[in-house]
């Protein structure tokens, strides 16, 4: 029997989103752990791979919960199991592999930063070529929700670039990656955000609701082809 995907939850509305629909298009059903509700977080081992999502906690949290969390990265970073982390998971990615997580210079909250440039991730010439970027184009459209940000170390590969926030798409090991933004927002769960994150809230709603609706059907494919690429990597599909 195949291992299953394992996907960590650091709060309940931060769920997979475009990687749900992904997920059912394959019959493939994964384990889904939520570390709010105090489930203990598996050995990484029993997985073919493992995939983390965001969350209001800091990877620099000396909790019981980030501890065995970081600890969890760790293993499977030696035992080459693929990982994917967005947000929160690319700071906790990060920090396992011995990097830093610092406070953002200047928070980055929705799709535009404050001087009303577009948020956009620039690929780096290892990104251009790393399979995860397979058929996308050079500079993508993100949405962000961040006050933190990652400081590398030799060893970590950038495939991606931002403008405030320079570190926004990275690589440990051979499969495992960190992606800074949220591709894997939808409609729902943006809705679900306004309601319950204090930081959009200070932003004009209707707004943001107009910007994604924008440029949601790019935004669709290229977030539906990341992670197909992910899949893939860890040939999962």
């Amino acid at each position: 029997m195949p291992k299953p995907l394992l996907i960590i939850k650091h709060i309940a509305h931060e769920g997979p989103g475009l990687l749900e629909e992904l997920l059912e298009k394959y019959s493939i059903q994964p384990v889904v752990i939520d570390l709010s509700k105090k489930e203990p977080y598996p050995d990484p081992r029993g997985f073919s791979a493992v995939i983390t999502l965001g969350g209001p906690q800091s990877a620099n949290d000396r909790t019981p919960e980030m501890l065995a969390e970081l600890d969890r990265i760790g293993l499977l970073l030696h035992e080459n199991i693929p990982y994917l982390g967005i947000c929160l998971g690319m700071q906790t990615l990060v920090k396992a592999a011995g990097g830093k997580v610092t406070t953002c210079l200047t928070r980055e909250t929705g799709f535009f930063s404050p001087d009303g440039t577009p948020f956009t991730v620039d690929l780096t010439t290892e990104g251009l070529e790393d399979p995860l970027f397979r058929g996308l184009e050079n500079s993508l459209r993100v949405f962000h929700l961040h006050g933190e940000t990652v400081t590398l170390l030799d060893g970590i590969s950038l495939l991606a670039t931002g403008t405030l926030c320079r570190n926004q798409v990275v690589k440990v090991s051979g499969r495992a990656y960190g992606i800074q933004s949220h591709f894997e927002l939808t409609p729902e769960m943006l809705l679900s955000w306004l309601k319950l994150d204090r930081e959009l809230q200070t932003l004009d709603q209707e707004q943001i609701l107009d910007d994604y609706r924008e440029i949601q059907a790019d935004y669709v494919r290229t977030g539906t082809a990341l992670f197909s690429n992910f899949l893939q990597v860890a040939e999962i599909i």
